[in-house]
């Protein structure tokens, strides 16, 4: 039985590690609710993670080539958009990206999409999720959860 190729999609994965440091906070908010809210991400000498980014990119296999994507080209957009960004870097005061707006496991994996996205073909679907702790991790876009 002959498998029909060209019209399977694959996807491929990519795990990366970048250090980070970031305090979470509301600058409308009080110090009181700040705390409150955000608890030891609210310190002011801010805290870090060491975290686990998993790129997936589908796609169709290249007859050619026998790939969705070339991994070392894969590796490359995440190594210079990624984590020549972010890693070792405080997120609030050295990256530009969380001057209006918390820098969260939510707001970075949005950030970290659509830099990703812009350096892919259209025909690639893009999947990303970023781990915070071994425990914690958050997913853009969401995973689909069926509740019926």
């Amino acid at each position: 039985m002959a498998f029909q190729m060209n019209i399977m999609k694959v996807s491929i994965t990519r795990q990366e590690h970048f250090n980070a440091a970031h305090r979470l906070i509301n600058p409308a908010w009080s110090e009181k609710k700040n705390q409150q809210i955000f608890g030891k991400c609210y310190s002011p000498n801010f805290h870090g993670h060491n975290y686990l980014l998993e790129v997936t990119v589908s796609g169709q296999v290249d007859p050619d080539t026998g790939f969705v994507m070339d991994f070392g080209d894969l590796k490359k957009i995440i190594n210079q958009e990624i984590l020549e960004r972010f890693d070792h870097k405080n997120l609030n005061l050295d990256t530009g990206f969380f001057d209006q707006q918390n820098p969260t496991a939510e707001n970075l994996i949005r950030v970290i999409y659509q830099l990703l996205r812009q350096h892919l073909n259209e025909q690639y679907d893009l999947y990303i999720r970023l781990w915070e702790t071994e425990r914690d991790s958050v997913s853009y876009p969401p995973i689909p959860i069926n509740l019926h």
